[in-house]
């Protein structure tokens, strides 16, 4: 064979191996991808978002909002952590078990606590040290339960309580995940802004709430009406200084409406096998904190 062909069937089998490896095997390995279970409730998730969101996802594109939000929580990594759910028959047993795997604990706080389960021994622990921990307070009879913490800088910044995955994006037409984040991440804008008032006033003017935003105005999503003698339905509730100007109201256009409609659908904080929210939910002191306070706080 000449070196022609040579050169030939190397190229084609470089070819072919990047399509495959860029194109093929993401395909089957997400593109066939359906709904998964929560955990530990086992719902399908995700559903499907309402017809205004619908509607409101593509003014979002139109608008080209993805240039200056993402829509991906990072996370950097995760601590586990030991719960104990359950007491069982001997508290003595017990209390002496969870003091040997969390010597920091005072006795007193311990035998409290022991009675006013469920209780978080530890929190922040390697895998294996969370284990052998398990394995023991199981042994004197208690009931446990292993909890996740996911870390990571988008995290802290309460953008998330967890990574964003593949299933967070399953009915979405086109995927908008944003390179660039000139303003905050909006994977769980609805979460942490649910109130439909304080995003459409934020749309008409960013200044309001978030003073010194780089963000521009949308205004031309908006009328700008005569208020006349009576109160006009649907009119945003602003400032003084920052209506129009006197007599005149500000109301929001079927599209501005379905902005926010959407925006409110962002609430990726569903409990996945693959990306699980800090276990259990509720109902748990952690490590450190007063035994009348309940809660981990993701």
């Amino acid at each position: 064979m000449n070196r022609g062909a040579w050169v030939f069937v190397v190229s084609l089998l470089g070819l072919a191996g990047s399509w495959y490896g860029m194109v093929l095997y993401p395909q089957v390995q997400l593109g066939r991808q359906v709904e998964t279970r929560t955990v530990p409730d086992g719902q399908l998730y995700p559903a499907a978002r309402p017809g205004l969101a619908a509607q409101g996802r593509e003014v979002y594109r139109s608008e080209g909002c993805y240039t200056c939000h993402s829509q991906q929580v990072r996370q950097e990594g995760f601590s586990v952590g030991v719960a104990v759910t359950q007491a069982g028959t001997n508290l003595t047993e017990l209390v002496e078990a969870i003091l040997a795997v969390a010597p920091q604990w005072e006795r007193a706080r311990v035998a409290h606590a022991v009675t006013n389960l469920p209780f978080q021994v530890l929190d922040g622990v390697a895998p294996d040290e969370a284990e052998r921990a398990r394995k023991l307070l199981e042994s004197a009879g208690g009931a446990t339960m292993l909890t996740v913490r996911p870390l990571g800088s988008d995290i802290d910044r309460g953008w998330g309580l967890r990574r964003s995955v593949a299933a967070d994006y399953l009915w979405d037409r086109p995927v908008m995940l944003g390179s660039v984040r000139v303003g905050p991440d909006l994977a769980n804008a609805g979460a942490r802004l649910p109130d439909e008032q304080w995003l459409l006033v934020h749309l008409w003017d960013p200044q309001i709430h978030s003073p010194g935003s780089m963000m521009p105005p949308y205004r031309y999503l908006f009328e700008v009406r005569s208020a006349g003698e009576g109160e006009v339905s649907g009119a945003l509730s602003l400032p003084e200084g920052r209506a129009p100007g006197p007599g005149q109201v500000v109301v929001p256009t079927d599209r501005a409406r379905a902005l926010v409609a959407y925006l409110r659908s962002l609430q990726a904080t569903t409990s996945l096998f693959e990306a699980p929210v800090v276990l259990p939910s509720a109902g748990v002191a952690t490590a450190g904190s007063d035994l009348g306070e309940s809660g981990v706080q993701p």
